[in-house]
């Protein structure tokens, strides 16, 4: 028989300014400050005018050490480019994820004057915080694709195994993400490891769990570990954010673009990058 998770927290994301960017960030918020290992949680959507100079939109270069920022594109492109040589434009359904380790310098522009996108930090062990960076990125038609059994709902495997597919990026603990895309009225049971934290974070629509409770677009779902799975109806078209992880269960200290195990370290973290040991990228 199978057991259900149930819902242990329901957060709101509200919109905060980022230097002039408006996001939503229910993680973390005054409602919870740390989901190990997830970090921190921007979903951003916006609609530039048309004479907007897209070179200078977005993100311009800056520095990262110690987590993976991995950003889940919903609509538009954006453009990636680093310090470690990569340049990679990645489209709507894709995904890029980034092992920042020692240190790297990246930028993401847009490269549509309409975009909306899910930035997750997703904490790295502290045996690998300081490997070489690496840069995965990932098109809509790589990724693995399951369907539900009524045909109205999908589910596309970005990283762990999940319902039977193998997301293709490698992470640096065990994690599962996937993106679900439900029409109203669709219904899909999953499997998660009963040994992860694990959320949902609604970008729109509405969904029922077993219990018969509904939660509406924009809020962050965090699931109890008392299951093996959850059930998902869709009382309307629901897309979806879904993330479990093994929890590393060290202590983290996050300061600015910095997420490490210590004060020291952060310290440290920014006296390399002022010193140019994470490289340095010049954009055009």
């Amino acid at each position: 028989m199978k057991t259900e998770r149930s819902i242990q927290q329901i957060i709101y994301g509200h919109i905060v300014n980022m230097g002039g960017m408006h996001v939503r960030q229910p993680l973390p918020s005054a409602d919870i400050d740390y989901l190990d290992p997830f970090v921190l949680l921007h979903h951003h959507a916006t609609v530039l005018p048309d004479d907007r100079d897209l070179r200078h939109a977005g993100v311009g270069a800056h520095p990262h050490r110690g987590f993976s920022p991995v950003t889940f594109l919903f609509r538009g492109s954006v453009r990636h480019r680093d310090s470690r040589l990569n340049d990679s434009t990645v489209h709507a359904g894709g995904v890029q994820w980034m092992n920042a380790g020692m240190g790297i310098v990246h930028s993401e522009r847009p490269l549509s004057h309409e975009q909306e996108l899910i930035q997750m930090w997703v904490n790295t062990p502290a045996r690998h915080k300081m490997d070489p960076p690496a840069y995965h990125p990932l098109q809509k038609e790589e990724t693995p694709t399951v369907t539900s059994g009524d045909g109205n709902v999908t589910v596309w495997v970005v990283t762990g195994e999940l319902l039977g597919a193998q997301g293709p990026i490698p992470t640096l603990s065990p994690i599962i993400s996937a993106t679900l895309e439900l029409k109203a009225g669709g219904q899909i049971y999953l499997p998660l490891p009963t040994t992860h934290n694990a959320f949902l974070y609604l970008l729109d629509g509405q969904l029922q769990f077993a219990d018969g409770q509904t939660v509406k677009g924009k809020n962050f779902i965090v699931l109890t570990k008392d299951g093996e799975g959850i059930t998902l109806e869709a009382v309307a078209d629901t897309r979806v954010l879904l993330m479990t992880g093994e929890p590393i269960g060290e202590e983290i200290v996050a300061q600015g673009p910095f997420v490490m195990n210590s004060e020291n370290q952060i310290m440290e973290a920014y006296r390399d990058f002022r010193m140019g040991k994470m490289g340095v990228l010049i954009e055009e």
